[in-house]
């Protein structure tokens, strides 16, 4: 297996907790033909993005990783984006990750 810093590396964004804010967990799955090396989540109402949530990890071609996102929001709605070892990105907005399972990468 190509993936390095866990075997099977959960990505946690912690923040202000809140009662009502539940996690929200989803599957990336990598089916481009590049290393996922960098990964970011953040509410669609944000600006910017939040931390790389591989923490210097990767995530190779044909694999996934479990994602829970921990950050006490009530919003189901986020911008993802995903960066590759051979320099291209790929940028998605207004999920709602409540609803989504996974999110796959692709060429």
């Amino acid at each position: 297996m190509k993936m390095r810093a866990a075997a099977a590396l959960a990505a946690t964004v912690l923040m202000a907790t809140s009662a009502f804010a539940e996690d929200l967990e989803f599957l990336v799955v990598n089916d481009s033909s590049a290393d996922l090396v960098e990964f970011n989540v953040s509410p669609a109402s944000s600006d910017s993005w939040e931390g790389n949530l591989l923490r210097g990890g990767y995530v190779a071609p044909d694999y996934e990783i479990d994602v829970v996102i921990a950050d006490g929001l009530t919003t189901c709605v986020y911008d993802i984006r995903g960066a590759f070892d051979d320099g291209s990105s790929a940028e998605d907005f207004g999920l709602n990750l409540c609803d989504l399972g996974e999110y796959v990468f692709t060429d």
